[in-house]
């Protein structure tokens, strides 16, 4: 809430960021007037930032700037080479006119005064000066002035202004308070300038002579001089100049900067908000109770005196607590983790793809030592605690050695190395931070997961980890008892008979003894270093004052206790036998009261530093107690000599000076191992946690609430046998999934009846799936689901956590002992091997082996089992769901939302169930779908991973990214994994992708998989982790050949089958474990060979995979140079206590580095492209022939959209080339244009053309799948070159054409022009005679009737007229005149089957049997059906040669058509009948679009021709099939429907050619226009109303024409946007097709959609246009009428426009007609020369008025006849909408699949790649196939056979048999098109076999019996179903 105060300040600051306002604020003495403006200092207030007054503000012209800020025209045209801030008191300097150092003397006194920086010219150069005199007086200080200033330019000079006179409290007060404002950094750029009087005696010799005063001189470096306070001088003014140069110069940097002051402010807040509470304390936090308030001088001083050094820390003395938090503030600050104790670190601040991790090995500033000691933590890099540290802005500070050096004097070598005095304080301050004071500042400002992330990173590099930590700002003892729960130790004991026993457990477990180290007071020897000693001589396990880095000052270990483990190997050189813990207190253990008796309590040896001690001192009185103890007790004399000796029983002494740091080792390890070898106390870290002196981190609320949610899922399990635990609890995952996996396997393996098998596996698989949706939410899954569902987000992580750690508690123990069992029976196994032993023991041992294997299987338990049944859970009621449509969809939608969730939050979630070998497909869409819904469709670069088992893949890519990857041996990887790496926002100007999507996968070759189809099971993972990565890491771990063979041969050939389905991932070879890499000339030998190694096996993989590929280069784009990295081996020396090997860090670096510069050039792919890619990959990986199955469904998607646009694009190209004809044929029917020139319509396409060229571009270049869409750019760029072409070619041959008819009908034309100019003379005539009659409206319409009769017969007299012709008659006629008897004909006729001759599906009844053919001779059937007609045949007919070869299918029994007695026709017969039918249909129609019937009308001549063409056609048809011949019956009936479709044509152009070319009918179609010409004059009107109304008459019907082929072309434009059909591609509208087939089940349709498409593809288009036309009227009609507007608009312009021509050029009526001609000669059909004997008009605005009237009343007629859709004349357009439909839809490929009729969906004809393909392929027998010589349909699906070992005829006549995973290799036909394997068949085609069984059976003749029996599934989809499965 603001209050009066802050409001009052906020108001006080707008008005000073306006110039011409004051603030004024009152001094001591003066009253001083501040002048802001903001372009000098931005004063802003973070909670009352107005941008209006910012904009007012800021708006001055540069004049008006310059005028204030520069009154110096030198000043205003320079740059500052100074910038100079005066701070002190109001009284210090007289600020008047002549004052030299704030600018000249002609400004008044007022304005000189003001904090805005200003440039005068001082001494010649130009300085800005800021004068900040009296603002410590003001309130209104730091946050608002300051801050902005220093922030705008950097400060070179301070200027500490003191007037002379004053007590020494007013100089301290003045320093004070710039070190509190500014600094201590401050002090570095300050000058004392000591001010007095013009007339003021005063003397240097006093000043030096004031202590106090000269420490404050020396604070400031010594640097001061004195001024007249008028500053006129100009030799003291240079003076000064000079000592600031000469400050300038030794400074680096040269100024105090912004970012010195924030960090300023960051230590002010830290102070405020960690215990200050008052401004004193604020300005003194770290300066002792006892000095002046701003005793700044003697600061330090002050802690040197409470401080004391001790064993490389500082330990307090009675300090105040504030000035330890000011220091830790201090320390934070300096790290930068200010706001980080409050807000604590995650691990999602490190674990991500961000900058800082891209230097981590060079030095690093303070800021960032935290963020690159988590780095280096995270990459297992040791050497995280040695960060060479670089200055920040290194500093340059006078001292008194400077001023000597100036002086000249001469100093003694003694005290320049010895003297204390001479070592300046900042010394202190540029101290390196300790590095265990980062390692403890991160841990502080870390939460709990970071921290236990933290410290097990620490356990793996051997450091100590922190046990119990004091808290700095607490002050409470923390036990982070938490932080220890990942941590897993491994070692073997050895006991007294020297038998070593293997342990594996979490630390938090292990009941070990406990050695405990502390000291006593201050010693001179280390006790970190002579621990880690004797821990592991060759690393610093604690770290010690002579570690790299070390310093004395460390703030934070003291108190801290820190612990670490010895783990013995089972080796002789052991040095303990058995798991010993070491705790190590921090500091003083007198001062640690609660921490040493902690530790002497539950140590089981004691061990002490003590210093030489007194009988009295304290120690020794805790000396004493120890010695009381009976625990053992070690006591090590920093100040003796003495070797070790036993005091007592149990209590032992040494020295240690001037010992051998090895021999004190030695001895003190012998002592302990004595100890330790009796009984003792054992020690286990939850034991700390009961103390109540301790914090532990366990009791925080958050994670006793997951505690407890996990204790319930855990406390279900303890009493159950680990192996039957998954069985009980985790049911649907067991056996359940496995059969289910084994089955959809055997899907794609079918043998015998294809359909009936796979039926019955599939109702299996769905019962397999009802079972475990009974069995899902067992008493586990419910608890953990709701859990997760409930759980608040810090809850849930706590709980997740939990969970892990218990399921892992709970299986440690049985899995150890299962893994011992499994080694000895191993060892018996190898030994019995070893004897050649192959009798009935061996047996017996391995199958005890065996069952050893499998029990360790059943035992695994953890945290990825239950994220697998949550999996499986969701798939079965997804499954079932679907079964029954709906029902209980919604109940376990959540499932998936929790895996993204945890997917989302670092988790990595399972991609293959590695127990099952399988993808759950189902389950990871729905995964993936959340993550999406989540984040949006994010880039993911996907990183993948090969390698052999247990070779440390999980290992490396945990330390490159920081993951969560299981890597314990006992523990490999099954299956695969993937986790979300996130790109920081910093990183993705970089990068083209959002996230680094990791795939950890299971090792091949892996030992439990040992003869079960290894091999098998390797290729296949490898293929699916090489194919689903954008970049794939080969691990290859040692240098065994056999092993480097192995993973080779499996990378190589995987990396081939990418290359042949077009996938193009990259490759890095990690060559792991590699000894003595650093030697160049090894390495490049190691190179050599891996490439001879990998070209190698290329070649073999070749052979294999079928390729012709010679080296592997030839497979995948790899520089062996760049690609290769060689690792170090992970440990440095042996495990267990081995730390990670610092060179393996560096290795991890370097190649997280080369990944990341190679993902810089690459889009990775969306996580919906993911998503696709994986069930691609899956599916294909499911066949036996990956290549041969694969199938892109993303390239599929991606085509498809482009298809989509490729039809937007020609549809613009189509549209405007439409509207260019229209106007082009109004201007050829207008008599304007002659000739149609190529170029000019070329030109009139270009911007048309231009825009669509640059939508293509900006497609293919910004769509977000462009790197996948540049495979077809080039060809749709040379398609839409080609169309363009084929527009510009078509539209300049049909306006040629319309020429050539105009030019033909020119005779008549002129002709009809002599009609009309007569008939207008009489009508006019006669109305001059008839005028008196006008008003008797009867007698002038009869009259008028009377003589129009006689004026048409005088003119047409010599022009016989034009008949009706009916075709159907002439046909009779011509085919009894061609030989065929009337009487056959008309029964024929009558019966109407001659319509469907083209769709039948037997033509047995138009057959007989060829008089050469004996129907029962087996030999002679034989004979023929292996006779093929030879080249030259083919080529003599188009008809034969088109459709002689047919394709039929055959499993085992060869599936083909049959001959027999029964039978005339076989099923290839059928289809040659068919095909032919259509082609002589085909052929008919282009016979008759060639005649000119147009131009020169019907003769019956065609149809005689037709009729012919029919009968011969036939009898060649006959000569090529000797075993049958043709009834009359079908020559008749294909005679008549072939003339039939062509008569419709055929009176369609006959009546367009009667319209134009018969007078009587044209002069006809006058009457009404001159009737009312007759009656205009008989009532007196003038000849501009009768021309005008003979104009409008004319202009009507070529509106009305205009208006019909506009509203086409829009109509069809409308239609493609927003009608469902014609929205998309042809595919689309294939669909609605199969809706609108299924919704009428009419049998006859379907058939001929199957065997004849593109016919009812056209059909559909026209009825849907028609459809749509009357269902959306009201969208027609106003385009319709939008049109008519334009064009009345476009006629009332064209008339305006001649009027004015005309009366500007005093033209007469011929010129008026002339100009409006010429405007409308584009837009309207309109001649000039079509009105004569109208030379009298002269009013030509009367002419305008009657025109503009009457085209109203033409328009409202137009309107009227159009108002109604139905009243369209649908042959009144041009080009009709369905036409142009039909162009743009049907102009595509039409091939259909060889075995099912499913028509190719390319939009393109001879489209690339030439791979025919469609989505879903249909059952054969649709098509009719059956199986040879028998009358069984084959109901299979093409898909499925071709995963089938079936073979199939490629033709009747074929005696050859095919495989049908080879149908390519069957002839042309085949090889075109791709027909993957797939499950995925509609079941639209299933309901369609079963609806229309008996239609089937009836036209094919066949039956579905036997083999073609229909399974019983299919009969229970539903229509509405089938629809449903077409959406």
């Amino acid at each position: 809430m603001e209050t009066g105060e802050n409001k009052e300040m906020e108001t006080e600051l707008e008005d000073a960021l306006d110039p011409s306002s004051e603030c004024t604020y009152q001094g001591e003495e003066h009253q001083l007037f501040l002048q802001l403006e903001p372009e000098a200092l931005d004063i802003t207030d973070s909670e009352s930032q107005h941008s209006d007054q910012q904009d007012d503000k800021t708006t001055k012209t540069d004049e008006e700037k310059t005028e204030i800020t520069t009154p110096s025209n030198f000043a205003q045209s320079m740059t500052p080479v100074l910038t100079i801030a005066l701070i002190g008191g109001t009284d210090s300097m007289e600020i008047e006119s002549g004052n030299l150092l704030l600018g000249q003397d002609d400004l008044p006194a007022a304005e000189l005064s003001q904090i805005a920086p200003r440039m005068y010219d001082l001494s010649g150069r130009c300085v800005s000066v800021i004068n900040m005199l009296g603002l410590q007086s003001s309130e209104l200080t730091q946050e608002n002035h300051i801050g902005p200033l220093v922030h705008k330019q950097g400060i070179n000079a301070v200027l500490l202004l003191l007037p002379l006179g004053q007590h020494i409290d007013e100089f301290q007060m003045g320093v004070g308070w710039l070190e509190r404002m500014l600094g201590e950094r401050a002090l570095a750029f300050t000058i004392i300038v000591f001010t007095h009087k013009n007339d003021q005696d005063f003397g240097l010799g006093d000043l030096k002579d004031n202590n106090d005063l000269m420490d404050l001189i020396e604070m400031c470096g010594n640097r001061y001089l004195t001024c007249k306070k008028s500053m006129n001088d100009p030799t003291e003014i240079s003076t000064l100049l000079e000592q600031i140069d000469l400050m300038v110069s030794e400074n680096d940097p040269c100024c105090y900067t912004g970012e010195m002051y924030d960090e300023e402010i960051r230590k002010q807040q830290l102070k405020t908000d960690w215990g200050d509470r008052s401004q004193s304390e604020e300005r003194t936090a770290s300066v002792p109770d006892d000095l002046p308030e701003d005793g700044v001088a003697n600061k330090e001083k002050g802690e040197e005196k409470i401080l004391e050094e001790i064993s490389g820390s500082l330990i307090e003395k009675n300090i105040p607590e504030n000035i330890q938090l000011a220091k830790v503030a201090e320390l934070m600050c300096r790290l930068h983790l200010q706001d980080k104790y409050q807000d604590k670190l995650t691990t999602a601040d490190f674990l991500n793809i961000g900058s800082s991790a891209q230097h981590q090995h060079e030095p690093q500033t303070e800021s960032k030592l935290a963020h690159t000691f988590l780095q280096r933590l995270l990459m297992l890099d040791y050497r995280a605690r040695y960060i060479p540290v670089r200055d920040e802005n290194s500093e340059m500070h006078d001292t008194n050695d400077n001023r000597n050096d100036n002086a000249e004097t001469e100093e003694s070598a003694f005290d320049a190395l010895f003297n204390k005095n001479t070592v300046s304080g900042d010394l202190k301050r540029n101290t390196h931070v300790h590095p265990m004071d980062v390692q403890m500042a991160v841990f502080h400002c870390s939460d709990s997961f970071l921290r236990q992330f933290m410290v097990t990173k620490l356990s793996l590099c051997q450091y100590a980890l922190p046990l119990l930590v004091p808290n700095p700002f607490t002050k409470e003892i923390e036990c982070p008892l938490w932080t220890f729960r990942q941590i897993r130790k491994t070692w073997k004991s050895t006991n007294d008979s020297n038998i070593v026993t293997s342990q594996s457990m979490p630390i938090y477990k292990a009941e070990t003894p406990m050695v405990s180290f502390f000291r006593l007071g201050s010693v001179s020897s280390s006790k970190s270093q002579l621990m880690s000693n004797l821990i592991n001589q060759r690393h610093s396990t604690f770290f010690h004052r002579h570690c790299p880095g070390s310093s004395k000052t460390c703030l934070l270990m003291d108190g801290v206790v820190e612990i670490a483990w010895y783990c013995p190997a089972g080796k002789p050189n052991d040095i303990f036998t058995d798991c010993v813990a070491f705790c190590n207190l921090h500091g003083d253990a007198i001062a640690k009261e609660i921490q040493r008796d902690r530790l002497i309590e539950k140590a089981s040896v004691n061990v002490i530093l003590l210093p030489s001690l007194g009988k009295g001192d304290k120690s020794m009185a805790i000396v004493q107690e120890l010695f009381k103890s009976s625990k053992p007790l070690i006591c090590l004399l920093t100040e003796e000599d003495s070797v070790a000796t036993e005091i007592k029983k149990g209590k032992y002494k040494m020295g240690l000076r001037d010992r051998n740091q090895s021999d004190v080792s030695e001895e003190l390890k012998r002592i302990i191992r004595n100890n330790l070898s009796r009984p003792c106390c054992s020690f286990k870290l939850e034991d700390m946690a009961e103390y109540s002196g301790f914090r532990v981190d366990e009791d925080d609320e958050d994670c006793q609430v997951g505690k407890t949610n996990a204790l319930q899922i855990t406390d279900l399990l303890k009493e159950m046998e680990l192996s039957k635990i998954k069985e009980e609890f985790l049911p649907c995952q067991g056996r359940l999934w496995h059969d289910w996996c084994q089955k959809n396997k055997d899907l794609y393996r079918l043998q015998g009846n294809l359909e009936m098998e796979r039926s019955k596996i599939q109702h299996e698989m769905m019962q397999i799936r009802h079972h475990q949706h009974q069995v899902a939410f067992t008493e586990l899954m419910q608890m953990f689901i709701t859990s997760l569902r409930c759980l608040g987000e810090k809850e849930k992580s706590y709980f997740l956590k939990w969970v892990g750690i218990l399921l892992d508690d709970l299986s440690s123990d049985e899995l150890s002992d299962l893994h011992h069992k499994y080694d000895e029976k191993w060892s018996k196994v190898l030994a019995l091997k070893k004897k050649h032993d192959k009798s009935e023991q061996l047996k017996m041992r391995q199958m005890e082996l065996e069952k050893i294997s499998e029990k360790l299987q059943a035992a695994t338990f953890g945290f990825e089992h239950i994220l697998r049944e949550m999996g499986q859970i969701y798939e079965a009621h997804a499954s079932v769901a679907r079964q029954s449509k709906g029902e209980s969809e919604v109940t376990v939608s959540y499932l998936p939302e929790l895996a993204a969730e945890l997917m989302i939050s670092g988790h990595p979630m399972e991609l293959m169930d590695g127990d099952a070998a399988h993808v759950p497909l189902t389950w990871i869409n729905g995964v993936l779908d959340e993550v999406i819904k989540k984040l949006g469709d994010q880039r993911v670069f996907v990183l993948s991973i090969l390698g052999i088992q247990s070779t440390g893949k999980s290992t490396m890519l945990n330390a490159m990214f920081g993951l969560q990857f299981a890597v314990s041996a006992g523990r490999c990887t099954r299956g695969a994994f993937m986790q979300l790496v996130k790109v920081t926002e910093e990183m993705k100007d970089d990068f083209r992708f959002d996230y680094v999507l990791v795939v950890d996968t299971e090792g091949l070759r892996a030992l439990e998989l040992a003869g079960k189809a290894t091999v098998h099971h390797d290729n296949e993972l490898a293929t699916f982790v090489i194919g689903l990565g954008n970049m794939t890491l080969i691990n290859i771990f040692g240098e065994n050949p056999a092993e480097m063979q192995d993973i080779i041969q499996i990378a190589v050939q995987a990396f081939m089958r990418m290359k042949k389905v077009n996938l193009s991932p990259s490759c890095v070879f990690v060559h792991q474990n590699v000894g003595d890499i650093t030697a160049g000339e090894k390495n490049m030998e190691g190179k050599r060979r891996l490439q001879d190694k990998l070209d190698e096996m290329t070649q073999l993989a070749a052979k294999e995979e079928d390729s012709n590929a010679e080296c592997f280069s030839d497979v995948i784009a790899f520089d062996i140079q760049r690609d290769v990295k060689y690792f170090s081996q992970l440990w440095e020396g042996s495990p267990p206590m081995a730390p990670p090997n610092p060179c393996y860090s560096e290795d991890v670096q370097e190649l997280r580095k080369t990944i990341l510069s190679k993902t810089s050039r690459s889009f990775g792919m969306t996580l919906s492209q993911f998503k696709s890619s994986i069930q691609d990959l899956w599916n294909a990986l499911l066949n036996e022939n990956f290549v041969f199955s694969f199938k892109n469904t993303l390239e599929i998607a991606v085509y498809r959209k482009l298809e989509i646009q490729y039809g937007k694009w020609i549809w613009a190209l189509r549209s405007a080339m439409l509207t260019i004809e229209n106007q082009l044929h109004n201007r050829i029917e207008n008599g304007k244009l002659h000739r149609v020139e190529r170029h000019y319509l070329v030109d009139e396409m270009r911007k048309t053309r231009e825009e669509v060229n640059k939508s293509m571009e900006k497609y293919f270049d910004e769509d977000r799948d462009k790197e996948m869409l540049i495979q077809w750019q080039g060809r749709f760029q040379t398609k839409m070159v080609e169309f363009d072409d084929e527009l510009v070619t078509g539209a300049k041959r049909k306006l040629e054409e319309v020429i050539q008819q105009r030019d033909a009908r020119k005779k008549l034309d002129d002709k009809k022009t002599q009609y009309e100019n007569k008939l207008f003379q009489k009508s006019k005539e006669l109305a001059s005679k008839l005028k008196d009659k006008a008003k008797d409206e009867k007698q002038l319409e009869n009259e008028f009737n009377t003589l129009w009769g006689v004026w048409v017969a005088e003119l047409t007299n010599d022009t016989p007229s034009i008949m009706d012709i009916n075709i159907l008659d002439d046909v009779t006629c011509i085919l009894g005149e061609i030989g065929y008897e009337l009487s056959l004909v008309h029964d024929r006729k009558s019966c109407g089957m001659y319509r469907e001759i083209c769709t039948l599906g037997s033509y047995s009844n138009y057959a007989i049997v060829s008089k050469n053919q004996d129907l029962f001779n087996d030999d002679q059937h034989s004979r023929d059906a292996q006779r093929k007609p030879n080249n030259d045949q083919l080529k003599k007919n188009n008809v034969w040669g088109a459709f002689k070869s047919f394709l039929f299918k055959s499993p085992e029994n060869k599936t083909i058509d049959q001959i027999g007695p029964s039978n005339i026709l076989t099923y290839t017969d059928h289809e040659l009948i068919r095909a032919f039918t259509n082609d002589v249909d085909k052929q008919s129609q282009k016979i008759i679009e060639t005649k000119p019937i147009e131009k020169m009308g019907y003769n019956d001549s065609y149809m005689q021709e037709i009729a012919t063409h029919v009968k011969e056609s036939v009898k060649e048809f006959e000569s090529k099939i000797r075993k049958y011949a043709f009834k009359k019956e079908f020559t008749i009936d294909l005679s008549l429907h072939v003339c039939e479709l062509a008569g419709s044509k055929l009176a369609d152009s006959h009546s367009k050619f009667r319209s134009n070319n018969d007078a009587l009918t044209y002069l006809e179609q006058k009457r009404p226009q001159y009737n009312k010409i007759f009656k205009r004059y008989c009532k007196g009107s003038s000849s501009a109303a009768v021309l005008g109304e003979l104009i409008c008459n004319t202009l009507k019907e070529s509106i009305v024409q205009a208006v019909y082929d506009q509203t086409a072309i829009d109509l069809a434009g409308e239609m493609q946007l927003s009608h469902p059909p014609f929205s998309g591609n042809r595919s689309n509208m294939e669909k609605h097709i199969l809706i609108s087939l299924a919704e009428k089940e009419n049998f006859d349709k379907f058939m001929t959609y199957i065997h004849n498409p593109r016919k009812h593809f056209e059909k559909f288009i026209r009825e849907d246009v028609e459809k749509y036309m009357l269902t959306e009227r009201s969208k027609v009609l106003a385009l319709i009428e939008g049109n008519i507007t334009a064009k009345e608009q476009r006629v009332s312009h064209a008339v305006h426009t001649a009027t004015k021509t005309v009366k500007n050029r005093n033209g007469d009526t011929n010129m008026w007609l002339r100009e409006l001609s010429s405007a409308l000669k584009d837009e309207l059909k309109f001649a000039e020369n079509n009105f004569s004997d109208f030379c009298d008009i002269t009013d030509f605005d009367f002419l305008e008025e009657e025109v503009r009237k009457d085209l109203a009343n033409r328009i409202m007629e137009i309107n009227r006849s159009l108002s109604n859709v139905s009243l369209l004349d649908m042959k009144q357009f041009r080009e009709r909408p369905d036409e142009i439909l039909i162009k743009h839809f049907c102009d595509c490929c039409w091939v259909q699949c060889p075995f099912c009729k499913a028509i190719c969906t390319n939009t393109m004809e001879g489209h690339k790649p030439k791979d025919h393909n469609v989505p879903f392929h249909r059952s054969k027998g649709i098509k009719g196939m059956h199986f040879r010589n028998t009358v069984e349909f084959s109901i299979d699906f093409c898909t499925t056979s071709v995963a089938s070992n079936g073979r199939f005829y490629p033709s009747h006549e074929s005696e050859d048999t095919y495989l049908w995973k080879e149908y390519r290799k069957a002839g042309p036909r085949f090889d075109d098109w791709s027909i993957t394997p797939d499950l995925s068949e509609l079941p639209y085609w299933k309901w369609f076999i079963c609806r229309f069984q008996e239609d089937l059976e009836r036209y094919y003749d066949l039956k579905f019996q036997g083999r073609g029996e229909i399974p019983i599934e299919w009969r229970k989809f539903t229509k509405q179903q089938a629809i449903e499965s077409l959406k």
